[in-house]
């Protein structure tokens, strides 16, 4: 059984355990260090091509207005998108739930009596758990990607969607790379780790049956799918094996062609801080008569898994616009010292908090929407102004109150709904409807102020116990105006 760097076991991570496993994380000071280090330099990069702050709004409104222009048409965009992909030769596949995406790719591997998979970075792979769903097939799937190459070897998990192994430190890649691959000489020189990584995987592209990858754009304007990387691999990936499979969410098609470069200068300077990746892969087509290269065959698989809930509730739609940089967990005070593994959940972090509800309910993820200082930093650094802290805000309120006639239903509404807390707040309603009763409260509460005990519960884990005044505050005025006529 693998463990995560805080010695949880990965097989048990959840949501529904998010506060025994933030304790974990917080008791790991290896943890602690590895991301503070990593987050410290991903900040200052961003802060570093972001330097001018009019330059940083501008591009912010814009691509803010471009997913929300997409998403305000996305039904209709996903038509042509799939209509236009059609005429270009990929194969369009839909997807309701994960179970449905698996059986699609399955369906696909068995066409092609397909044994062995290479993956590039997906997401959206994660979400459905694809790796271990195929090994139940007997098809291998191996990760491309460096650091969820190493996340794998260790049978680990991501811990952040954009670097998935930031949570190990060198010590940690060179133990694991000498724990699984045979002939590796210890190192902690990073080049060398990287190349024992590349030169064990150049061979698995060429043997693959299938490649695999995420999408980052999909452009409905022309059937194109563009794929943001700086490894190499993604292209290896959609390039050498003769069938090409690639997966992500609905929300990720955007209108016209011409939408793209904005988009992808936010993404990249807000991820690690670069004016642009160093490969940008543009997929229209299967190979063609003459081109040298290229799959004989493109799918794209669409899926939904929550999102249509998302769509269509016009607040929380705004998840949707999310482009994935992990800008906001690297801001986040709460992920940059508890990191990715705490939530129990493939996405992470503030972004995480608010579309993990949709996809698994907030039966099982109410203890991720208070897991928020609310402080802002997420909505601030956000590339298209995804307000965080306030959907942060509604989901509490939906995972404490039953569904409102006028807002369509989250799964799992009022799951953290508490009936003495109900009765109490309804008694202080009553008792600040009633003056009367109210000062009588709080009168006796400045008498009896030496018998309020020291523990409250969670509060005083790391806060002093409040304590009532002395005196209330009409006393203190009815104090004060008596002094000034005497």
């Amino acid at each position: 059984m693998s463990q995560a760097n805080n010695g949880v076991q990965i097989e048990d991570l959840a949501p529904e355990h998010f506060h025994d496993q933030a304790k974990a994380a917080l008791a790991d000071p290896q943890l602690r260090q590895n991301f503070r280090g990593a987050m410290d330099y991903l900040t200052d990069k961003r802060k570093i091509a972001f330097s001018d702050p009019t330059e940083e709004k501008r591009i912010r409104d814009l691509s803010a207005a471009i997913r929300q222009r997409s998403l305000s048409k996305l039904p209709d965009l996903l038509e042509q998108l799939e209509t236009n992909c059609t005429n270009n030769g990929i194969q369009v596949h839909w997807a309701e739930t994960t179970e449905q995406a698996n059986s699609i790719i399955a369906g696909i591997a068995g066409q092609h009596n397909a044994k062995n998979i290479i993956k590039g970075k997906s997401m959206v792979s994660e979400e459905i758990e694809l790796n271990h769903e195929m090994e139940k097939l007997g098809i291998e799937c191996l990760e491309s990607d460096m650091g969820e190459y190493i996340v794998q070897l260790d049978g680990d998990k991501p811990s952040h969607i954009i670097m998935p192994a930031i949570h190990k430190n060198k010590q940690e890649v060179s133990d694991t790379f000498e724990k699984h691959l045979d002939d590796f000489t210890p190192t902690v020189d990073v080049d060398e780790l990287i190349k024992t990584g590349r030169t064990r995987l150049r061979k698995k592209f060429h043997d693959a049956d299938i490649g695999l990858s995420g999408v980052n754009f999909a452009v409905a304007e022309t059937g194109t799918l563009c794929l943001v990387e700086n490894e190499g691999n993604g292209r290896m990936c959609t390039t050498v094996p003769n069938v090409h499979i690639a997966i992500t969410g609905i929300e990720k098609v955007v209108e016209f062609l011409s939408d793209v470069p904005p988009l992808y200068s936010a993404l990249t300077r807000s991820a690690t801080g670069q004016a642009i990746t160093t490969y940008f892969n543009m997929i229209s087509s299967p190979r063609r008569a003459g081109e040298l290269d290229g799959p004989e065959e493109v799918h794209l698989v669409l899926l939904d898994n929550g999102r249509t809930q998302a769509f269509a509730d016009e607040e929380m739609r705004q998840t949707l616009q999310c482009i994935r940089c992990g800008a906001c967990m690297n801001h986040c005070p709460v992920y940059t010292r508890i990191g990715g593994h705490a939530y129990g959940t493939t996405y992470p972090g503030p972004i995480g908090q608010i579309i993990s509800p949709h996809m698994m309910g907030l039966d099982n993820t109410k203890d991720l929407v208070t897991a928020s200082s609310l402080c802002g930093a997420c909505g601030e650094v956000c590339p298209v102004n995804i307000p965080i802290p306030e959907m942060l805000q509604r989901l509490r309120q939906e995972a404490k109150n039953s569904p409102k006639n006028n807002r369509p239903a989250i799964k799992g509404q009022a799951a953290a709904a508490s009936r003495i807390e109900l009765l109490a707040m309804k008694g202080f309603a009553f008792a600040a409807s009633h003056p009367s009763l109210y000062h009588l409260g709080s009168w006796s509460a400045t008498k009896m102020r030496s018998l309020m005990p020291s523990k409250i519960g969670p509060w005083t884990q790391c806060r002093t116990a409040p304590k009532p005044a002395g005196k209330t505050l009409h006393q203190l005025i009815k104090a004060r105006k008596q002094g000034q006529k005497s």
